[in-house]
């Protein structure tokens, strides 16, 4: 029997509040943390996912307290990232009360980190979060994708694809792929990315960046997705959780809570 498909509202947290731009920038506010998961959870969302988007490039700690009270407020998994940079930051998330934690920029810095904490905490929960690109003028990587880190803003030349195998022999658990070409469009999915790790890598895979309506979301399941994850469409009221649950339904996709 298949697993369910699972629908993940994304909180992207700057300096305490959600926020929602494109291509994470023009960020405009969305609302409180702990509010909106608290919403979610009610609303049927299976999973949730906070991404403090400018503790990378602040070159700072992914902050514990709304962690904390977000995690505190809900009864559905929890993910999080954003600043992580050692083991040990793993465990105060963790500790916090994170089910698991994502990896971007500071597996990049060092993909020892994922070995370290698969081998501490378990890989299921170690998330590499993959924030890839077409590859701009200047660069070429094999499968035409790149990743980027610090939300988007460097470079790398790395192959996205390639990155997204060696992170899961390293110990990743799962992937959440965000399409930097995508994200906060509402154009929809990308996926010619999605197509391309999934046929290399056999972890759940969580597709992210560019849901913009219900139609959008049935495609990135086909294309090899385990969860679809969206912001801005559900933070500002434009599709609900249980909506996007009812629209895989139909395209006969088992999901869970199609009903509240």
């Amino acid at each position: 029997m298949n697993l369910a498909i699972r629908v993940i509202p994304c909180l992207d947290v700057d300096d305490g509040r959600v926020v929602k731009g494109v291509n994470f920038t023009g960020l405009r506010d969305a609302g409180d943390p702990v509010e909106l998961a608290a919403r979610y959870d009610a609303g049927g969302a299976d999973e949730l996912v906070f991404l403090d988007i400018t503790a990378s490039s602040g070159d700072r700690q992914t902050m514990l307290d709304v962690v904390r009270r977000t995690a505190d407020c809900i009864f559905i998994p929890l993910t999080v990232g954003g600043g992580v940079r050692s083991p040990a930051d793993f465990d105060r998330l963790l500790r916090a009360g994170a089910d698991k934690v994502s990896l971007n920029t500071a597996a990049i810095a060092d993909p020892n980190l994922l070995s370290e904490a698969a081998q501490r905490f378990g890989s299921q929960c170690v998330v590499l979060s993959i924030d890839a690109r077409r590859c701009p003028a200047g660069v070429s990587t094999e499968s035409g994708f790149e990743v980027t880190t610090h939300g988007g803003r460097r470079s790398t030349g790395i192959d996205a694809i390639t990155w997204a195998v060696e992170g899961t022999k390293r110990g990743a658990g799962e992937i959440l792929l965000n399409s930097m070409d995508a994200d906060g469009t509402k154009a929809g999915f990308d996926l010619e990315l999605i197509e391309s790790v999934r046929r290399e890598v056999r972890v759940p895979l969580i597709a992210s960046g560019g849901a913009g309506s219900l139609a959008d979301f049935a495609p990135a399941v086909h294309a090899g997705a385990d969860a679809v994850l969206a912001a801005s469409v559900f933070h500002f009221g434009e599709v609900t959780v249980v909506e996007v649950k009812q629209s895989l339904a139909k395209s006969g996709f088992p999901v869970r809570n199609t009903s509240l």
